[in-house]
């Protein structure tokens, strides 16, 4: 008899292929899906629960648990993601505070400072999104493989990623070497954004992995938007000259 379960934790192929070889004793074949996240043990053999969460549990943070409701479907047949905007209510929350905390020290005697507000934005974004993305940093680097041009080639930028994005929000905070911050700037969500481009070209459902793996996110083109806002920010400050 087949039995499909529920999964959570996994993050990218690599992730796929432990979790079926954890639960493949169990069955005579393991289908492993990660969006979304399912197991189906075709001709499982009789085991229980906790058999099972041992098992995938070794191969790494991952957990299994009966299916409840079955996922949406699209008519072609693949799983469907949630891209409604409440799924990104995290995002817009976070964002919104970083917004509103932005607004320190932009008041002067010229009134509001709209370069030094960019810059404040910028820094709370790159400290707070580094600060989720180095919660689990192993997790963060899978789930960036899938879908990063660089990660998918070396495993490793997935790792160093966060720690440019920590550079750029305390470079932001401190006003240190204002030019060559917003060329970094460009340059890293530029090239970042090509691999968000891919993924949504492609029709790729993923996880996003803006805020790294704490919050589950899907991509869309609010993730596109997010990378391009700041990249316009950057090159406005740039031409701008400004140093606030």
């Amino acid at each position: 008899m087949d039995q499909t379960y529920k999964l959570s934790g996994m993050h990218c192929g690599s992730c796929i292929a432990r979790v079926r070889a954890a639960l493949s004793p169990f069955a005579d074949r393991v289908d492993v899906t990660l969006t979304p996240q399912r197991a189906t043990l075709v001709n499982a053999r009789q085991s229980d629960l906790a058999a099972l969460n041992a098992a995938v549990s070794r191969a790494g943070a991952y957990t299994i648990e009966p299916l409840g409701a079955p996922a949406p479907i699209h008519p072609d047949g693949k799983p469907s993601v949630s891209t409604s905007p409440a799924s990104y209510y995290p995002l817009y929350l976070i964002a919104a505070y970083i917004a509103v905390a932005a607004f320190a020290g932009t008041f002067g005697a010229g009134g509001f400072n709209g370069q030094a507000w960019m810059a404040n934005f910028m820094a709370g974004f790159f400290l707070v999104f580094s600060a989720f993305k180095l919660l689990n940093l192993d997790g963060f680097a899978d789930a960036y493989a899938s879908y990063d041009l660089l990660a998918k080639r070396w495993h490793g930028w997935g790792y160093v990623y966060p720690f440019l994005e920590l550079g750029l929000g305390l470079a932001y905070l401190l006003r240190i070497a204002p030019t060559t911050t917003h060329i970094a700037t460009i340059v890293l969500m530029g090239f970042s954004s090509l691999g968000v481009i891919g993924a949504l070209r492609n029709k790729r459902q993923i996880q996003c992995a803006c805020l790294g793996t704490v919050l589950k996110l899907p991509m869309s083109t609010i993730t596109l938007v997010e990378d391009l806002a700041m990249v316009a920010m950057a090159a406005f400050m740039l031409l701008a000259g400004g140093h606030n």
